[in-house]
């Protein structure tokens, strides 16, 4: 029988507790729920009213993985969706607004993915997202010096930037913007950013995704502003061997980064870390 769980007034249905999702380190589903619970009220907000795009990996990362936009079969209809305008054609979307949501969507293991827009106004971006890809054998510890440069240069243009980690390899650069903005005139300015990185950091930056550039340098991806992308969510784990969480970080941090280790944090690092700092991207959150 799956076990039953009421969450704030909702029965929640919780499956397989014991399955192992991140064999490396025997992390269960039954302690990936119970990371999610923990870490929910720093988490809610960062999806709150943003359409979520699922990549799903019930069985771990060495299982079938699959990315998914539309509400999936099943959900409950105590769950808020939306119409999401795409070219294609619209479609229906969920927003995860409430614990039970959260519950409901971290039962069917998943990454949270969410675009830089809000629900009330598609395609206009309430914040700016530059994603650090590091080319082997480049790590994060180049994307944090990537990272500060462009700290200075989006300072100088009075944007203030936040970091996290990717959860994965990288980096994400955030900005709130101070008012919405069509996500294609994002998508331009970052570019911009982007390009001007290479010309001053040529021998450590590319702005273009062709792997052939990419070796030992960091790919500052742009594209990720455009309406139709998604990145990941603050606090979201990571499909990966072990139950990796990108995780908001300090200046400090990213400056003194000389070892990719000590960017690398794991579900059982984020509560201590939300004790010591609270939510490090809580001003993005101040619209």
């Amino acid at each position: 029988m799956t076990p039953i769980t009421e969450v704030e007034g909702r029965r929640v249905a919780l499956s397989n507790l014991e399955k192992v999702i991140h064999p490396a380190t025997g992390f269960t589903k039954g302690e990936l729920l119970h990371y999610y619970a923990t870490t929910a009220d720093a988490l809610l907000p960062h999806l709150h009213d943003r359409p979520l795009s699922f990549l799903r990996y019930p069985d771990g990362p060495d299982g079938q993985t699959f990315f998914a936009k539309n509400v999936p079969p099943g959900t409950p209809d105590w769950v808020t969706t939306a119409e999401v305008p795409r070219s294609e054609g619209p479609a229906r979307m969920v927003l995860i607004q409430d614990l039970p949501s959260l519950m409901w969507a971290a039962n069917l293991v998943t990454e949270f993915h969410t675009p830089q827009w809000l629900i009330d106004a598609p395609g206009e971006a309430d914040r700016l997202v530059l994603d650090l890809d590091p080319g082997h054998p480049a790590t994060i510890v180049e994307c944090c010096e990537v990272a500060l440069w462009l700290r200075e240069r989006l300072a100088a243009d009075g944007v203030e930037a936040y970091a996290k980690t990717s959860g994965s390899k990288g980096l994400h650069v955030l900005a709130a913007l101070t008012e919405r903005t069509p996500s294609r005139e994002v998508t331009a300015y970052a570019k911009d950013l982007a390009v001007e990185a290479e010309h001053t950091l040529p021998h450590l930056v590319v702005h273009r995704m062709t792997r052939s550039l990419r070796p030992g340098k960091v790919f500052v991806d742009y594209s990720q502003n455009a309406a139709r992308k998604t990145t990941a969510t603050p606090y979201t784990l990571r499909a990966g061997t072990e139950p990796t969480a990108s995780a908001p970080v300090t200046w400090e941090e990213v400056a003194g980064c000389t070892d990719p280790a000590e960017l690398t944090f794991r579900a059982q690092d984020i509560t201590p870390r939300l004790q010591t700092y609270g939510d490090l991207l809580a001003p993005l959150l101040a619209r």
